[in-house]
């Protein structure tokens, strides 16, 4: 599904160059749940704006689901990250005083999604991520933090996206709070065949992934299977 051959991201800062990626290359197949663990600083994070169409490499290649990303125009990148990449950030970034069911709603207007298939749609997606139905038209500020990553799970999840790339999910979360979140993660993965990408610096919310890739100075230093996964 997705593979990096050679991945280097080069910087310009005050004339200098800064190599933030330097030679990457990995494979991540449909199906897999992935983390991708790093301190700050490692380049994780731009990684991240990479393999989430978000920003392009300064060599080597990245191949989203066979095509090189490098060649697709902004509007096709847009396409992209609307239809086929569902992003879940650490901040949430719901509208505060919007329902529930109207911010997982909201990708499906911006797709131009029948009218009629919207709301079937926000709920089967709010069902999925472990959302109470009670919830459904509760503001979205009424809700926990806990509840509020659920919701930002399911409006990742409502274009039936190939690819849900997870950025620090449980950096605003009490630790049992996490666990719950990552144990939708992994429902989502193994119940529904979800690909899930993890970006964390977190080992212990590394360890709920199937496979944990570690990268230090811009390479990567591990990529192992993770048996013992701790959910």
């Amino acid at each position: 599904m997705l593979e990096c051959k050679n991945l280097t991201k080069i910087y310009e800062s005050g004339g200098e160059e800064l190599i933030v990626l330097k030679n990457l290359s990995f494979k991540i197949e449909d199906g897999e749940f992935v983390a991708i663990i790093g301190p700050s600083g490692s380049g994780k994070s731009t990684l991240m704006h990479i393999l989430g169409a978000l920003d392009t490499p300064t060599s080597g290649e990245y191949l989203f689901n066979g095509k090189n990303i490098s060649e697709f125009s902004d509007d096709e990148l847009a396409n992209i990250r609307k239809t086929q990449i569902g992003f879940v950030f650490q901040a949430f970034n719901l509208l505060p005083r919007t329902s529930v069911l109207r911010n997982v709603m909201l990708p499906l207007v911006y797709a131009d999604t029948p009218e009629a298939e919207r709301e079937p749609r926000a709920k089967e997606a709010l069902k999925n991520a472990g959302l109470d139905e009670d919830h459904f038209q509760h503001l979205s500020n009424q809700l926990s933090g806990g509840q509020m990553q659920r919701v930002a799970i399911a409006r990742a999840l409502v274009n039936n996206p190939t690819l849900i790339l997870a950025d620090e999910p449980t950096g605003n979360l009490d630790t049992k709070t996490g666990k719950i979140v990552l144990e939708t993660f992994r429902k989502l993965n193994k119940e529904h065949g979800h690909t899930i990408i993890l970006i964390t610096h977190e080992p212990d919310v590394a360890e709920a992934a199937n496979r944990i890739i570690t990268i230090r100075d811009g390479v990567i230093v591990e990529d192992k299977k993770n048996t013992h996964s701790l959910l």
